[in-house]
């Protein structure tokens, strides 16, 4: 199951440190490689000879250990991993990553991870009920973080209650759980479009809209990560993509739709996350048009092309078409006619006063299904919310 996968483990300064040999050893046993990282405190509760012995790995530990050139250590090891699980994780580093301080190696690393990061508390029940704490565990949520949350039970201090680190086993089938998501999309080819569209008004000047192409990337990096050989067709913006996803670079609404026209034959479902332009001008000027030559300008715009009815024309019966829908009033009602008049698999509907600024890094939607039915999903992460809608999108029938 977990053959060749990379699992960094990063231990914090708990008792329950005692419970991550076992784990360390059940990593291992299902073909994990795995590296530690541990804290100055965590080497109060158990040694890192005990982690080297069980992990077969040098334990990583200080920034600048002596005698070795560790100028971007931290930076190889959070490229390294597939997963990071931070067990236990106690209060102190929870309310560090929350702030974005990184005052040790691992908080270093965990802040530089390109993977996911599973963190699983373990404190007292005070400390772990405490609303500073339940509110750095909500803001991480938000952020993509995931948290396998501790249990009820008797603790080190002698009382009973929540804040018990879960157990190596549950742990385990955790971290088992990530990567069979993983595995949804396998040999599965998808097309997501995101970004805005940029239509000109002269050499200098265009139209466009606020789409940040946030959601559309997310839900690209989800489907790498669900094993699909994934292109993305982007409109301008600030974000970077990550290796192994085929990235089209695009700027007009007419650009898009031939890239995605071309691409759309190859592909076993295609997300159309972007904003293209409805709308673009009649005429482009061939110069700069001067502000002192007219006392006002007018400029006629022509519609741009349906890219989502123009494609689902071409749909086979093996493709998947799911849309997104931005609306400012009768969003369902919107939503439901555009999954009918574009023959679309499942809409995923915005609602501008509920989803947030456009550059949010989270999202609150409602997907709508090929019979109309909504569900309405909590405010998430685009990252959370990016898996959940490939696991949704891979059960389309």
């Amino acid at each position: 199951m977990l053959k060749n996968k990379k699992i960094v483990v990063g231990l914090t300064g708990g008792i329950a440190a005692y419970k991550i040999p076992p784990l360390i050893r059940l990593l291992k046993k299902e073909g994990a490689d795995v590296r530690a990282v541990m804290t100055e405190a965590s080497t109060k509760f158990i040694t890192e000879l005990t982690i080297e012995t069980i992990s077969q790995n040098p334990v990583a530990r200080k920034m600048f250990p002596a005698n070795r050139f560790v100028g971007t250590h931290h930076i190889d090891m959070a490229q390294w991993a597939d997963l990071f699980v931070v067990a236990p994780a106690t209060a102190n580093f929870i309310g560090k990553i929350a702030s974005g301080v990184c005052d040790d190696l691992l908080t270093t690393v965990v802040c530089a991870a390109d993977a996911p990061v599973m963190i699983a508390p373990a404190m007292n029940s005070n400390m772990y009920l405490n609303p500073v704490t339940q509110k750095n565990i909500k803001f991480l949520k938000s952020l993509g973080y995931r948290f396998i949350d501790p249990g009820v039970g008797e603790l080190a201090c002698e009382t009973s209650g929540p804040g018990r680190m879960s157990e190596p086993e549950e742990i385990l089938a955790a971290v088992k759980k990530f990567f069979e998501k993983k595995k949804l999309l396998t040999k599965k080819r998808v097309l997501v479009t995101a970004g805005p569209c940029r239509e000109p008004i002269d050499p200098v000047r265009y139209i466009s809209n606020r789409s940040s192409g946030k959601m559309g990337y997310a839900i690209a990096e989800a489907a790498a990560e669900a094993g699909a050989e994934v292109t993305l067709v982007s409109g301008p913006t600030n974000l970077t993509v990550n290796n192994g996803i085929n990235f089209i670079k695009v700027e007009t609404t007419d650009e898009m739709a031939k890239a995605v026209a071309k691409e759309f034959k190859k592909c076993h479902y295609l997300i159309m996350a972007a904003a293209p332009s409805d709308f673009k001008p009649k005429q482009q000027a061939g110069q700069k048009i001067k502000k002192g030559e007219k006392d006002s300008l007018v400029v006629e715009f022509n519609p741009t092309i349906d890219i989502l009815k123009s494609i689902t024309k071409l749909k086979k019966s093996s493709q998947r078409v799911v849309g997104f829908a931005l609306e400012t009033e009768n969003g369902l009602k919107n939503a439901r006619a555009k999954l009918k008049e574009k023959a679309l698999d499942l809409v995923v509907l915005n609602s501008l006063d509920e989803s947030g600024p456009f550059d949010s890094d989270s999202n609150k939607v409602e997907l709508i299904d090929k019979r109309g039915v909504a569900d309405k999903l909590p405010r998430m992460s685009k990252a959370e919310l990016a898996r959940l809608l490939i696991e949704k999108i891979a059960s389309l029938k």
